[in-house]
């Protein structure tokens, strides 16, 4: 784990997810804890549980995958980390960018907490763009 955690967090779900694991490990904190919230609300995650290991505290993600003809699974998930700790990109709820004309999402962090695109237009608050999900 480095100093980006939700940058280490997306490789790692990327990773698995592009190796065919049905379940990935990651290390718990109160940031990915809402994210990956996010993701399980928006059909990305299939189960999402807590499990504890010599005092450390980690959340077990089933990937969901969808069936292909020529193969039998094909990868579903894919992430992509706007706004880095060395360069913090910020939009108005006006600005906000639509991923694949909004049939992927993006996730903000605003003033009342982490959420999607969608939530932040309804609200009419801006913030800091996380990552795009599609």
């Amino acid at each position: 784990m480095g100093k980006d955690t939700i940058a280490d967090i997306l490789t790692l779900i990327r990773n698995a997810d592009m190796n065919g694991k049905r379940t990935v490990q990651i290390p718990l904190t109160n940031i990915i804890e809402t994210i990956v919230k996010i993701l399980l609300q928006e059909g990305f995650v299939e189960n999402v549980r807590k499990h504890r290991e010599s005092n450390k505290d980690f959340l077990v993600l089933t990937l969901r995958y969808r069936r292909n003809r020529k193969r039998s699974y094909k990868t579903f998930l894919n992430l992509k980390r706007i706004s880095t700790p060395g360069l913090r990109i910020y939009s108005n709820y006006q600005q906000i960018p639509r991923v694949l004309g909004g049939m992927g999402i993006v996730i903000l962090s605003t003033s009342r907490g982490i959420m999607t695109d969608r939530e932040a237009r309804l609200e009419r608050i801006g913030g800091e763009v996380l990552c795009y999900i599609w």
